[in-house]
C-alpha cells in the first residue's frame, strides 16, 4: 500500500481537534500507567485506559482494527521482547519488567495516536537504560520535524543516537502520517539518510514512533499473529507521539 497518496494537510482547526484527541490518548495511557504494579494483568491495563475513553465519549481505532482477525482491544500491551501489537490478557506483570502501551483515540473524526514504555519496580540497568534512549530518540526525532526537512533527516536522527548508544532500531515497523485515519502516509522510518526521502511541509501530521532494541533488529510474529517480538528475545522498548509540522516548528499533539 502506497500511503504517500494518502497524505492530507492539516489546518489549524483539524490540528485542534487532534490535539483534543491526542490530549485524551495522553489521559488513557496516564491511567493505565498509574496502577502498573507487579500482579497487575495486561488486561487491567486495558481496561483502565478504556475507561478514560469511555467517560469522553470516545473509541479506539486499535479495537477491531482488521488483521488476521479484528483487533480484541483498545490499546497494545506488549511486555519485555514484545515490540508491538501484544494483545492484553492475562498475564501478571512482575518485578522488572517493562511493558509498552500503544493507545489511539478517536474525536470527532480525528485519530490521537501515542505509545509509552513503563517499567514494573525496580528495573535492571540495561532495561532503564534502554527506557532513556528510546525515549530520547524520540525527542530527538520530533526536533527534525520542520518544513523543509526530509523524511530521511527524521530516520536518520534516530538511528545515529540509537547506534551510538549501541543500540538497534526496528526495519520492518515504522512511524506513519494520521489523521482521519489511523494509518495516512507517508511512512516514516526509524533509520534513513539525511536529505532523502519526502520533504515535509506545514499541515502534515505524523506518529513517529521509535522502537528500539537491546539486540538485534530482527523481528518475528508470535502464534497468536498479533504480537511482534525480537527474534532473539532481547529487550525491546517503543515510545510514540503524534506530531504536528508548522511553520513555528513541531507540535505534540498528543501530551497532557
Amino acid at each position: 500500500m502506497s500511503w504517500d497518496r494518502q497524505i492530507n494537510l492539516k489546518t489549524a482547526a483539524e490540528i485542534g481537534m487532534m490535539r483534543e484527541a491526542g490530549r485524551i490518548n495522553a489521559k488513557a495511557l496516564q491511567a493505565a500507567a498509574a496502577i502498573i504494579r507487579p500482579g497487575v494483568t495486561t488486561a487491567d491495563l486495558n481496561a483502565a485506559a478504556e475507561e478514560v475513553l469511555k467517560k469522553h465519549g470516545v473509541y479506539s481505532p486499535f479495537k477491531n482494527y482488521p488483521g488476521p482477525y479484528p483487533y480484541p482491544a483498545s490499546i497494545c500491551t506488549s511486555v519485555n521482547a514484545e515490540l508491538v501489537h501484544g494483545i492484553p490478557g492475562k498475564r501478571k506483570l512482575i518485578e522488572g519488567d517493562i511493558v509498552s502501551m500503544d493507545c489511539g483515540t478517536v474525536y470527532k473524526g480525528f485519530v490521537g495516536d501515542s505509545a509509552i514504555t513503563v517499567g514494573v519496580g525496580n528495573l535492571s540497568e540495561p532495561a532503564q537504560r534502554l527506557l532513556d534512549v528510546t525515549r530520547e530518540s524520540l525527542r530527538i526525532g520530533i526536533e527534525q520535524m520542520v518544513p523543509g526537512n526530509h523524511i530521511g533527516d527524521i530516520g536518520a536522527a534516530i538511528q545515529d543516537y540509537v547506534e551510538r548508544n549501541d543500540m538497534n532500531v526496528v526495519r520492518e515497523y515504522t512511524g506513519h502520517g494520521v489523521g482521519r485515519q489511523m494509518h495516512e502516509g507517508p511512512a516514516v522510518p526509524n533509520y534513513g539518510i539525511p536529505g532523502r526521502g519526502m520533504e515535509l511541509k506545514a499541515g502534515m501530521t505524523i506518529a513517529l514512533e521509535p522502537m528500539v532494541m537491546l539486540g538485534s533488529y530482527h523481528t518475528t510474529v508470535l502464534p497468536d499473529e498479533w504480537t511482534v517480538a525480537s527474534r532473539d528475545g532481547a529487550l525491546t522498548a517503543h515510545f510514540e507521539h503524534s506530531v504536528a509540522i508548522t511553520e513555528q516548528g513541531p507540535v505534540i499533539l498528543t501530551e497532557l
